[in-house]
């Protein structure tokens, strides 16, 4: 060692300002602490955030404040009932010349297959209709028929997903109606916002799924209500509690209640289940009114199809469905046990007879709308998730359609929608769509708009991330349907 080196001795401060390992540092930041001169961060503390169904306003100018949705599960078969298509006649019996993607390769065939039922000019629109829905032929005037829709996918439940919630295939993601609730609320506080009317058969394929409330809270989950009387249990309480005594059970309840959630903030399960008994004790009046259709006229009865075997079950829930919105629920929703439309098999028999028991209600519910005038604020919505194939599927005097996701037919009707008109178009054989495409995206961002919502804005934090209907993919209003662009 050099006598520089051992001549060079550093004193403390040269020390601990020059020290690699930064000791004079941690001494200077422990010395500010003793003497509370550090600068420290605040603590913020987040509140939980909460969630309610009261009314709110939407940050747009909508026209629809509700919507029914009756939705044909299994895929109607659209150049039969609503998108007639005359080559397809012309040919059948020929072979398609385009490329075909079957479901069911065993039963495929390329041999197209002509509508067996008429079409007709209908209204002062001239919409063509199929002989095999007369009733919505006398109400086409006001429906806007949409003859290009579009998922890309043949599956039912992956294309059930795509409609109802908005990415083709994914689970866990909420539905359109809890995101209209979750955005807007209820007009009623003693009915559920979002309600589903079941069918007596069962589930539809998908089940729950179809009304999920997602990565939601459960507050804005479907309620479903019971296919056959009582459509609510235990809405009365036992005779020994009425009155008071019910009366001073719900009050200690709801305090213990809202004591736990005080202990427990941001329990979004733990929140809609308080909501949701608050909710139950309100009902036992304004559900069982709801629910009570022995005041509707006998023609109204008759209208809806309420004095027929085949139309009167669907009947009864297009009826239900009007008074709950009349009386401020959000959005209802009408499905049909598994998937009566998906007609592989025998279409010349099950294709009239699932358009029997639907066509009469459907048609209705416009027209018992309209002239209540809740139609200019209401929307309906018929369709299903596919439509079918122009080809037959199976042996020919047994033969269906098999899936079709690439072209089908749906309509809608009020809440703004324009009137009287068809949109889009498949070709001429009926199998894809090939102009003015609208995707399911597409359609749910129209109906958005329509509530005075923006698609891209509405959105919910969900894992860190802000998460949309239309999970912000490239979609489009489609204006041209509506009343005023």
């Amino acid at each position: 060692m050099s006598d520089d080196a051992l001549s060079f001795r550093p004193t403390r401060r040269e020390l601990l300002v020059n020290s690699t390992l930064g000791i004079g540092s941690v001494a200077l930041a422990w010395l500010l602490q003793q003497e509370k001169l550090l600068a420290v961060p605040p603590t913020v503390k987040l509140k939980p955030q909460s969630f309610d169904l009261l009314p709110k306003r939407p940050a747009g100018q909508g026209q629809a404040r509700a919507m029914i949705s009756l939705f044909m599960h299994g895929g109607p078969a659209h150049m039969d009932l609503l998108d007639p298509k005359s080559e397809l006649t012309k040919f059948s019996g020929t072979d398609y010349p385009g490329e075909v993607i079957y479901s069911f390769v065993n039963r495929a065939s390329k041999k197209l297959l002509g509508s067996p039922w008429q079409f007709a000019k209908h209204g002062e629109c001239g919409t063509e209709v199929s002989e095999l829905l007369p009733h919505t032929a006398n109400v086409v005037d006001d429906l806007c028929v949409i003859r290009s829709m579009h998922s890309g996918h043949n599956g039912h439940e992956v294309s059930i997903r795509y409609w109802q919630a908005g990415i083709p295939a994914v689970t866990g993601r909420p539905t359109l109606g809890a995101w209209l609730t979750y955005a807007l609320g209820s007009e009623s506080q003693s009915l559920p916002a979002y309600m589903v009317l079941s069918d007596p058969g069962g589930h539809p394929v998908d089940g729950v799924l179809n009304w999920s409330n997602g990565f939601m809270p459960p507050l804005f989950q479907g309620t479903v209500l019971r296919a056959q009387e009582p459509r609510i249990l235990n809405l009365d309480p036992p005779p020994h509690l009425k009155g008071a005594l019910q009366a001073q059970n719900l009050d200690l309840l709801r305090t213990l209640n809202r004591r736990h959630l005080e202990l427990h903030p941001g329990e979004a399960d733990l929140e809609a289940r308080i909501q949701s008994y608050e909710l139950a004790a309100r009902m036992q009046t304004e559900a069982k009114e709801a629910l009570d259709l022995s005041h509707e006229t006998e023609e109204t009865q008759k209208l809806y199809g309420l004095d027929k075997d085949e139309t009167r079950e669907y009947g009864t829930r297009c009826l239900i469905a009007r008074r709950l919105i009349e009386r401020g629920v959000r959005f209802v929703q009408l499905f049909l046990a598994g998937q009566p439309w998906d007609t592989h098999t025998g279409i010349r028999t099950a294709l009239p007879a699932i358009c029997k028991r639907t066509d009469q209600p459907a048609a209705a519910l416009i027209t018992d709308l309209k002239r209540r005038g809740l139609l200019d604020t209401t929307i309906v919505h018929w369709g299903g998730e596919i439509g079918r194939l122009p080809v037959t599927e199976g042996e020919p005097a047994t033969c269906g359609r098999d899936h079709n996701g690439q072209g089908f037919s749906t309509w809608l009707a009020g809440g703004g929608i324009k009137p009287g008109m068809t949109f889009g178009e498949t070709d001429e054989f009926g199998h894809r769509a090939v102009k003015d495409i609208v995707t399911a995206n597409d359609f749910q961002a129209t109906l958005l708009h329509q509530f005075g919502l923006d698609h891209a804005k509405l959105s919910f934090l969900h894992n860190g991330q802000e998460q949309t209907l239309t999970a912000k993919r490239d979609c489009r209003v489609v204006r041209e349907i509506l009343n005023h662009g």
